[in-house]
């Protein structure tokens, strides 16, 4: 109905001419409606739903099934589904693949996520790795990788990206983070630092190299965040302020420079707004406690101004056209 009434007013404004108007609604409404990506959705929602499910049998009959017939049930699903995963799997290329009618990545996402089900469960249970936390991430991490570059799945790169954060995270604080419940390490924040320009940097290399440059984005959105966030928590909480703001500002200009390269409306935000976070927290840092109020309303009031302009101007800033 929108677009009718939009092929009206430029009929009527002679824009258009009646024939090409007419020929305009009959293909708007004779055209097929795909709903691709909806299927796509429902099997992701599907797939999730799975996973769930088998987390809550285990929880609510775990006393009367029994644990091996639990664990063999979930090793079942988790092998099948890396059996078709595999079955069906595509040959593999540097290049990104073409998408296929198959259910291989739904599979494929599938058996990482029961993997974990099953690897949390052994070692809830079992104890299945001791003490040897970082070992229990290390393992789904290395899987993760491999299987997200062997089947081309990017989901699969985001859980191996997230696995990988995991076990550095578990290997460098283990007993502040287990026993002392301390989280304001400024190791953790170095550590996630380096971490995110190493996605960096691995992101930039895939594109350069032509060796799945379309996981560039993904390791960018991680690595960029990770960076970001790790570095304002520095600059929050510890000491070499200066340091982990001049991080701050390099990443911003970064990625406010990647996004009129790229016409990405993602990094440009990512860009402005933590870098807003930052120069704002440095203002009323060096500022004397006893300034006029006035002066703090005024910047707010003159930055909230800025908003509303970079707002109207984004495409612009992005490199779009209007």
């Amino acid at each position: 109905m929108q677009n009718s009434y939009l092929v009206d007013k430029l009929a009527e404004k002679k824009i258009i001419s009646e024939e090409q108007a007419a020929q305009i609604k009959t293909s708007d409404s004779t055209q097929p409606f795909s709903i691709h990506w909806e299927l796509r959705l429902l099997l992701y929602l599907g797939i999730m739903l799975l996973s769930t499910g088998l987390g809550f049998v285990i929880y609510e009959n775990i006393d009367t099934i029994g644990h091996n017939i639990l664990i063999g049930l979930v090793a079942l699903v988790c092998v099948g589904c890396f059996y078709y995963a595999f079955s069906h799997r595509k040959p593999f290329s540097w290049e990104e693949l073409e998408e296929t009618t198959n259910l291989d990545d739904f599979a494929l996402l599938g058996g990482c996520l029961a993997f974990l089900t099953l690897e949390g469960y052994l070692q809830y249970q079992y104890s299945f790795f001791g003490n040897r936390y970082g070992l229990a991430a290390f393992l789904p991490a290395v899987l993760f990788f491999f299987c997200a570059y062997y089947f081309d799945h990017r989901g699969v790169l985001s859980m191996a990206i997230t696995a990988l954060a995991s076990w550095i995270g578990i290997s460098i604080t283990p007993l502040r983070l287990l026993k002392n419940n301390d989280f304001n390490s400024q190791d953790l924040v170095i550590t996630s630092i380096s971490l995110g320009i190493v996605l960096i940097i691995v992101g930039w290399f895939s594109i350069q190299k032509s060796l799945k440059k379309h996981f560039g984005f993904t390791y960018f959105v991680f690595g960029g965040n990770l960076t970001f966030i790790a570095a304002l928590s520095g600059l929050f909480a510890f000491d070499l302020k200066v340091i982990y703001g001049i991080i701050v500002g390099i990443l911003a200009y970064l990625s406010i420079v990647y996004a009129r390269t790229k016409h990405s409306f993602l990094f440009l935000l990512m860009g402005v707004i933590y870098g807003y976070i930052a120069f704002t927290y440095t203002i009323f840092k060096i500022l004397p406690d006893d300034i006029d109020p006035f002066l703090f309303m005024l910047y707010f009031v003159l930055s909230g101004t800025g908003v509303v302009i970079f707002l109207i101007k984004i495409k612009e800033i992005v490199g779009l056209k209007k």
